[in-house]
């Protein structure tokens, strides 16, 4: 059964995703800049004209400030393939964009490269099986448009342009309203949607009680100001991971959940002030010297054990951050390490050394035959065996009926053949994890263990056979 954590709902800092519709020259490009302005604070606004280039004409004319005018960022794009569409948002994230408008979402949809055509000319290809099978190709482009518009880091405002909507029964033809140029149901990806005819903008679906029902002429910044308002009235979640981060008594499990938190949000990337130097930098990065600072100090805790140490590295090696970067004081230097060199000097240094057997005792002698005499120390530790099966499966040899296999690999290279991995000492199981971890990293770990493996068993075949 499938386990799910419930925990309690808080409203946190969100960003603005808001639809305007309507025919053309009711406003739309006007009011979006407007709602930018008040969204931004100062921030950079940016636009994406699919018009040609006819927003520029709300831009400033220089020497003439008394025309008035919108300062924004400004892009015309030509087609309007939706895989162009993501490029844009991404280098809109690059260059730190507080407000997107697509102008006009529309084109997308059914302009000169859009996902109409692009379905068309799909299903027009042989055996495609026509425009329904073009949909196996549109399908995933547009669900990868949503995906980056709707996850783009800072505020978003779209235009769609609306035509007359008819129901047909019979012969008769009822007009029934307008409808968007999007596919069916576009709007619903939206908190505010906003009807425009002439200049007047009705609110016909938000999430914020200020705005429900609203029909305003003109709208402009006071709106893009409400929105913004509703929107902080929550935590801002980066600032949240940046204070809890920063917490003396922070736990490794802490700071994992708090990058899993910034990746599942789409945050790692922003950007923040380092709570120490004041330096910019982003929250991946201070995510990273903080579990640096963690791992570092359980490695120099005297109760740390070669047990701790192994555990430590399976846990670093699942989660991928064995390739973190630390700096290290070496002598009067600093040195770059990884947290997998760190984790794994220290588990050699405190690896035990073999343990001397107690006087007068030694191999038992009668009628019985001799036994070889096993190495004396300890049984193979839990947090080996887990290993084990994940440093196995790299190599090739993790499924159910390779055990065999894996106990051949095993007495290989060990030295002498068990039955079982539970009758491995500690040491033997240490070196069977050396091997196992160093065949693991390499480009063909399953065939180059292979190899070694059948190496070592023509070694064993060459030697006298014994009594």
């Amino acid at each position: 059964m499938t386990t799910f954590t419930f925990t309690d709902a808080t409203r946190e800092t969100a960003k603005a995703r808001i639809a305007i519709q309507g025919p053309a020259g009711c406003g739309k490009t006007k009011t979006a800049l407007r709602l930018a302005e008040g969204l931004a604070k100062n921030g950079v606004v940016a636009l994406a004209d699919t018009e040609r280039g006819s927003a520029k004409k709300y831009a400033p004319v220089p020497g003439r400030p008394d025309l008035g005018g919108h300062r924004f960022k400004h892009v015309e794009m030509d087609t309007h393939d939706p895989r162009h569409l993501i490029d844009l948002v991404r280098q809109a994230e690059e260059i730190g964009v507080e407000v997107l408008i697509i102008d006009s979402y529309s084109h997308f949809w059914n302009g000169k490269g859009g996902l109409l055509e692009i379905v068309e000319t799909a299903g027009a290809k042989a055996g495609s099986g026509g425009t329904f099978g073009g949909w196996r190709t549109g399908n995933p482009i547009e669900q990868q448009m949503l995906d980056a518009i709707l996850n783009f880091r800072g505020h978003l405002i779209v235009t769609m342009r609306t035509k007359g909507d008819y129901v047909i029964e019979g012969k008769k033809v009822t007009k029934v309203g307008v409808k968007a140029v999007q596919r069916e149901g576009a709007e619903y990806e939206f908190d505010v949607v906003m009807d425009m005819i002439e200049g007047t903008a009705t609110v016909t679906k938000t999430r914020y009680t200020p705005l429900d029902g609203l029909c305003i002429h003109h709208p402009g910044e006071e709106i893009g100001e409400t929105i913004l308002d509703q929107l902080g009235q929550g935590v801002d979640p980066v600032a949240a991971i940046v204070d809890a981060a920063a917490a003396d008594e922070l736990t490794l499990d802490a700071v994992l959940q708090l990058s899993a938190d910034a990746a599942r949000r789409n945050l790692r990337q922003a950007g923040v002030l380092h709570p120490e130097s004041g330096e910019p930098t982003t929250l991946d990065v201070l995510l990273r010297e903080r579990l640096g600072d963690i791992v570092t100090g359980l490695l120099a805790d005297e109760s740390m054990t070669y047990d701790r140490a192994i555990e430590l590295h399976r846990r670093a090696e699942a989660g991928g951050w064995l390739g973190v970067e630390r700096m290290v004081e070496e002598g009067r230097d600093l040195v770059m390490f990884t947290l997998g060199d760190l984790i794994k000097a220290r588990g050699t240094a405190l690896k035990p050394g073999p343990q001397k057997a107690p006087e007068g005792s030694g191999p038992s002698t009668g009628n019985a035959t001799a036994q070889p005499s096993a190495p004396s120390t300890g049984v193979v530790s839990a947090p080996q065996m887990r290993m084990m099966h994940a440093c196995f499966a790299k190599v090739g040899l993790g499924a159910k009926d390779q055990r065999e296999d894996r106990l051949r690999a095993t007495g290989l290279i060990i030295g002498r053949q068990v039955g079982t991995a539970n009758e491995l000492t500690f040491d033997e199981a240490a070196t069977l994890l050396d091997t196992l971890s160093s065949f693991g990293e390499r480009e063909r770990p399953a065939d180059e263990f292979a190899a070694m493996v059948q190496g070592l068993e023509d070694e064993f075949a060459k030697q006298p056979a014994h009594a």
